[in-house]
């Protein structure tokens, strides 16, 4: 007999509706086995689908899975952040404070999160259970150059060239030397069958606009089912590990800002802050925003 569960969607790395990465969020999913999940996650079709679940340990607030329409992630960031505000609204909601941290528990670990909610919108960041792991170079610049449609000479800057960080997803991260470079970028399917192993591509460029360490990116992963993604916080989450190899930070605190989604009329916006101490990374947070789309029910 099928059941009533609960959905909120979310728009998620901005506070604007109808920007940012649309995100679903299934508050009733105890009973649903994985392939139940998978076929909700292709039925809503969005970048990431995201599950409510009872902690295991009492003192979490709550545990997530996590699927693209193609399978299941042990983490993502906008899930994260999404369902991290979701639940922080309906707890202010029902008369708690509109300020709180918790656990949320991910099949990469517990992830502690803090939120400040207002009217159907909130901004919340969340704080790395594992850090940014170094995953090997990226494919000759050629066989890149014709995955993305650039040409060779359009990849890499500075001390920039493509490379591989994991934080659990894995990512192949690709510098563009301009902006105008970056917004032409058109993903070649074919050529993209023949890398090995398929990893999200991250496409990153120096953002000029304002002061501090800016870029645009963009994100595709069509192995995912997911051919660009308006806004990917394990990616940025991962762009630590670039920060890290690429550029010349010191000891101390480092605010990057990530805009995404640009290229596909959905803006969004990622903070990401780094802790360094010794010359060594020993934190990583990622922050945002995210507003209230829409509330249902699945007969499920």
């Amino acid at each position: 007999m099928p059941m009533s569960r609960r959905f909120v969607t979310l728009d998620v790395f901005t506070d604007t509706p109808f920007a940012g990465n649309p995100l679903a969020v299934v508050l009733d999913a105890e009973g649903l086995d994985d392939a139940a999940m998978q076929r909700i996650a292709g039925e809503f079709n969005l970048s990431e689908t995201v599950f409510v679940l009872p902690p295991t340990e009492a003192r979490h607030k709550a545990r997530l899975r996590i699927f693209t329409p193609a399978r299941e992630l042990p983490f993502a960031g906008h899930p994260t952040l999404g369902a991290a505000i979701l639940l922080a609204l309906r707890d202010a909601k029902s008369g708690l404070t509109d300020a709180t941290a918790f656990g949320l528990e991910e099949t990469i670990g517990t992830v502690a999160c803090v939120v400040e909610t207002g009217e159907g919108k909130g901004r919340g960041r969340f704080k790395l259970p594992v850090l940014p792991q170094y995953d090997g170079e990226g494919p000759e610049v050629a066989l890149l150059a014709q995955m993305v449609g650039l040409e060779t000479q359009d990849i890499g800057f500075g001390r920039h060239v493509p490379s591989r960080h994991t934080v659990g997803p894995a990512f192949l991260f690709v510098p563009v030397n301009t902006r105008a470079k970056l917004d032409a970028t058109r993903v070649d399917l074919a050529a993209f069958s023949t890398m090995d192993p398929q990893t999200a591509l991250y496409l990153y460029a120096v953002d000029p606009e304002g002061l501090g360490l800016r870029f645009q990116t963009r994100m595709f992963a069509p192995h995912l089912g997911v051919m660009e993604d308006p806004a990917t916080g394990s990616a940025a989450a991962a762009f630590a590990g670039v920060m890290m190899e690429f550029e010349p930070l010191g000891d101390g605190e480092h605010d990057v800002l990530v805009r995404q989604g640009i290229a596909m009329g959905r803006p969004s916006e990622i903070e990401l802050q780094l802790v360094i101490e010794s010359g060594a990374l020993q934190s990583v947070e990622i922050g945002g925003s995210a507003v209230v789309m829409s509330e249902g029910t699945l007969l499920v």
